[in-house]
């Protein structure tokens, strides 16, 4: 293991890294949202925690603790599923990045493992970036794995679907509920569609349209498979590696600090 996760550092540990010059990694997943009747409400945390791990089996990173309350507002209606207002994340983004700043890191990225969470974080390193001059780069889930999304059988998904399964099959089997896992496209003739984003809010109703869903999953997770799953995500680790090795020259093999 060439990085290191923050939380297990000591104070003086952390300064030694962060003196060193190692970028700063920060994942983010949602630890309480609902994925469906199989999934547990951790999926995106325990994600975003084996992408970084993946991360930093291979770069001379520093891990930040995975951010992992956000802004989620689609699945409200679900008992359990926690989302907080997109300004208040933007701000837990920005308190993040400044205190990263004034400890003195000169390098940072994200790897968001949300949808709803795109637009706020890019709000928030904007904001940071004209205020404080340092880049704060940022790789969304649904920018990687193109290379591996052939292997999906399911007609269309997004949410607890065939690739969010076989992902965690992947990483925690045992977490998985497969026997409860069945088809669930909404109403496929209500789906907007064209050049339009159209907001959802998931719900149990069939009367509600786009964005109905009888078990808050999108998709068809009983195709899923462990060996999709470990396919997806060293296509994306790989792409997350490459990636950062482009933006911080010094993580390029033989000059790790």
């Amino acid at each position: 293991m060439k990085g290191l996760w923050l939380e297990n550092l000591t104070w003086p540990e952390a300064k030694s890294a962060i003196d060193a010059g190692r970028p700063i990694i920060i994942p983010i997943g949602a630890i309480a949202k609902e994925h469906g009747h199989h999934l547990p409400l951790n999926t995106d945390y325990l994600i975003a925690r084996a992408l970084a791990d993946a991360v930093a089996a291979e770069l001379a990173v520093l891990i930040a603790p995975v951010v992992c309350f956000g802004y989620y507002p689609a699945f409200v209606r679900y008992p359990g599923s926690q989302t907080i207002a997109a300004a208040t994340f933007q701000n837990l983004l920005l308190d993040i990045f400044v205190k990263f700043a004034r400890d003195g890191a000169t390098g940072m990225a994200v790897i968001n493992t949300g949808v709803s969470t795109e637009a706020p974080l890019r709000i928030a390193i904007r904001d940071f970036y004209e205020k404080n001059g340092l880049r704060v780069h940022s790789a969304d889930i649904r920018m990687l794995g193109a290379n591996s999304r052939h292997l999906l059988a399911q007609k269309s998904g997004g949410h607890a679907d065939e690739w969010e399964t076989s992902v965690m099959m992947a990483i925690a089997a045992g977490t998985v509920r497969l026997d409860s896992a069945r088809p669930d496209y909404g109403q496929a003739d209500a789906q907007a569609g064209g050049a339009f984003y159209t907001p959802t809010i998931f719900n149990d109703n069939p009367a509600s349209g786009f964005d109905y869903s009888a078990t808050g999953a999108r998709g068809d997770p009983s195709l899923a498979s462990a060996e999709k799953g470990r396919a997806f995500l060293a296509d994306m680790v790989a792409e997350l590696i490459a990636g950062l090795k482009a933006t911080f020259p010094q993580l390029a093999e033989g000059s790790q600090p």
